[in-house]
């Protein structure tokens, strides 16, 4: 027997089914809003895993393109490898949950959404949000939620909850925003240079349905929900932290991890490491978890310093950001390429140009984007941080960054008819202390404008990040974290944008939500450090983008022909068109709408084969001047193709003002020559003349007049 739960959000019926489908899961919810179907469950291990020190949560969004009615293509027909949109929701819907298990929870869990019906109107993604944080809920995991999503557009200057489909595509926003009872958890956005109070204000307003969400939620619970297990806990026994203190005092660890280089301190933290196993060589117990006791030393010793003494690790100030650098040009046959350094985290970035032709086809259960002309990679290899180990190609993690910083700087590309190209910009982290992902925004700023992309503004990021006491009153904001900062401390808060507005936002957390004040603060604090990165360190090496691509980059012209005419340019079996491209060695793109671009890297060949086309779509009239090619002689004449597929006849008596007794005598097969269209019969022949005379007739006289 299953029970049933409903309310109204944003317009539409949410639907909660709880006992009607996977019973043996801990947690099930059969989620329904409007059309849109989802199945979420939550599983997890009867024991811990051994040898671990970390909370072993495995996040899945399966799309089923069953849900929108396709067969997947290729020969295998089933669904392959993760989406990209796949992945990046479920790194929405771990980012917000995983801070509400228990911190010495170490049993493996795994929540899972299959995607079985999709109303476009209805966002999956978010269903499948609130439908892992019921599943979760009702379970017997241990979990400290509810908590709730909500999605925020931003349409005519008014707040949408949860945007239909049309919505999205006019909206300046895309936020979406998870809470619990109290507080903020998670925020996710993208936007077109949005102010920061109404940024906000939009946050907040979310926080509110959230709030009308949980109360839904927990009628849920009350009903049907487990009494939670009892777990094995995997904390350091408060002994070993005493015993540690007693080999190693605070003002020693303090003294290994204050410094502003990071191998320093890691040499620093691995020969205390040492020290403790040498002392605790008889216990066993205790070295097991030794590894994990040092760093939770390590991270009360920073969060003190920097919470009680205000001291930062490398000794910075609190909203000083590192020393900076920006620089262009660096790879002299791409198309573009720029580099930024913070600190010891630094970027280089590579920008490519193509034709629309190559932009990226989307393959999947949204049909609100079928391709992308934009593409931002980023990787983060090994030796970024000193480190080695094989390369496997981009994780969930390196996915992310790039989306990240893809969406930071789609605000700002110019539109397809502005700049006719597919972009991609790659990221290479050459070295990683802290917020790779906001140097990829400033890089591929950089790297875009040295491209010669004319971006509407360069766009940069920073990242805030936070330390709590043990009030909601007593926290630090701190400006430009390094990654030390981000591992102990309760707050990655990511921030792109321009002099305008935001363009990005991506937050992170560590504990149970952020109050009001701690979000204004580290939005103001993220905007004063970006304007300073634009106009200090940016604008100085490359203010805008250059005027013209790169002497390597394909240069593109575009032309509009009639739709009727586009089979003429083609021709059977695209033999016309091939031609052209045989004979310029450009590459050509016609749409259904009739828009041609004409790609290569030799601007005359664009031009001839420009010329070629519109000689084409272009109706030969009498009076008409034009070059062609002589492609037969016969003893009456020379017939001279003007175009593909459309040749005239010069008559013999036509080929010179003198007297010709000969064809040859003037022009050969493969001859480039220059004639006038006499007449066009009305059988469609051309006749055509290469006197002289014709071609530059004598200027009219003016009759005299007497004054």
């Amino acid at each position: 027997m299953y029970k049933s739960f409903s309310m109204e959000l944003a317009g539409r019926t949410l639907t909660v089914d709880i006992g009607r489908v996977a019973k043996q899961a801990n947690g099930a919810a059969f989620m329904h809003y409007g059309d849109t179907v989802v199945l979420s469950t939550a599983t997890a291990s009867d024991k811990p895993r051994e040898g671990i020190d970390f909370f072993p949560l495995s996040v899945e969004y399966e799309e089923k393109l069953y849900a929108v009615g396709k067969i997947p293509g290729g020969f295998n027909k089933r669904e392959g490898k993760a989406s990209e949109n796949a992945i990046l929701t479920s790194r929405v819907i771990d980012r917000p949950m995983r801070p509400l298990f228990p911190k010495d929870y170490r049993n493996d869990v795994t929540l899972n959404n299959l995607v079985m019906s999709v109303d476009q109107d209805c966002s999956p993604e978010l269903t499948a949000m609130l439908g892992s944080a019921i599943a979760t809920a009702i379970s017997d995991i241990p979990f400290d939620g509810p908590c709730a999503t909500t999605q925020v557009g931003l349409v005519d200057g008014e707040f949408v909850i949860n945007p239909t489909q049309a919505q999205k595509q006019v909206s300046d926003m895309a936020l979406t925003v998870a809470s619990t009872r109290e507080k903020v958890i998670m925020i996710e956005a993208g936007a077109n240079e949005v102010a920061e109070q109404t940024m906000i204000d939009a946050i907040f307003k979310a926080h509110e349905v959230n709030q009308k969400v949980i109360e839904f939620i927990d009628t849920i619970v009350a009903e049907c929900g487990k009494e939670k297990h009892t777990y094995t806990s995997c904390a350091v026994p408060a002994e070993l932290f005493e015993a540690m203190k007693e080999i190693v005092t605070p003002e020693e660890m303090e003294v290994a991890v204050f410094t502003d280089d990071k191998q320093t301190r890691e040499e620093n933290i691995r020969q205390i490491t040492a020290k403790l196993e040498e002392a605790f060589a008889e216990n066993e117990e205790w070295l097991a978890v030794l590894g994990e006791a040092v760093y939770q030393y390590q991270k009360k010793t920073v969060r003190k310093m920097i919470l009680k003494d205000h001291k930062r690790p490398d000794g910075r100030g609190m909203t000083e950001i590192r020393p900076l650098a920006a620089e262009i040009d660096l790879l002299p046959r791409v198309h573009g390429s720029g580099m930024f350094t913070r600190g010891q985290t630094q970027i280089l970035n590579v920008c490519t140009l193509a034709p629309l032709s190559e932009r990226q086809k989307l393959d999947g259960i949204d049909d609100m984007e079928k391709s992308k002309r934009y593409m931002h990679h980023y990787n983060f290899p090994s030796y970024s941080v000193g480190e080695t180990k094989p390369s496997r190609g981009p994780g969930r993690r390196e996915i992310g960054h790039g989306a990240l910083a893809e969406r930071a700087l789609i605000p700002v590309l110019p539109s397809e008819e502005e700049f006719p190209y597919a972009i991609r910009t790659v990221s290479e982290t050459m070295e990683s202390n802290g917020s790779t992902s906001q140097a990829s925004i400033c890089s591929s700023s950089l790297s875009l404008m040295a491209a010669g992309v004319p971006i509407k503004s360069a766009v940069a990021g920073i990242s805030c990040g936070l330390v709590t006491g043990d009030t909601d009153d007593d926290y630090v904001v701190l400006t430009d974290i390094q990654g030390l900062e981000d591992f102990f401390g309760d707050m990655d808060f990511k921030v792109g944008g321009t002099h305008k507005g935001i363009t990005a936002i991506q937050m992170d957390i560590k504990i149970h939500g952020l109050t009001r004040p701690i979000i204004e603060e580290a939005i103001a604090k993220t905007r004063e450090a970006r304007i300073y990165i634009l106009d200090e360190v940016m604008a100085p090496v490359i203010s805008e983008a250059r005027e013209d691509v790169g002497k390597y980059a394909p240069k593109i012209e575009q032309i509009s022909i009639p739709p009727t005419k586009i089979g003429d340019v083609v021709g059977k079996q695209g033999s016309v068109i091939n031609k052209i491209i045989e004979q310029t060695g450009v590459k050509i793109d016609i749409s259904e709408e009739g828009n041609v671009a004409v790609c290569g890297t030799d601007r005359e060949m664009i031009e001839k084969a420009i010329g070629i086309i519109k000689s084409i779509v272009t109706d030969i009239e009498a009076g008409q001047i034009i070059t062609g090619k002589v492609v037969r002689i016969m003893n009456f004449g020379a017939f001279v193709e003007l175009a593909p597929k459309k040749d005239g006849m010069v008559h013999i008596s036509k080929l010179s003002d003198k007297r010709v007794a000969k064809v040859e005598d003037v022009v050969n097969i493969g001859d480039e020559v220059t004639v006038k269209v006499i007449e066009v019969d009305k059988m469609g022949r051309i006749n055509l003349s290469m006197k002289p005379g014709d071609l530059n007739p004598a200027p009219e006289k003016k009759e005299e007049t007497a004054e």
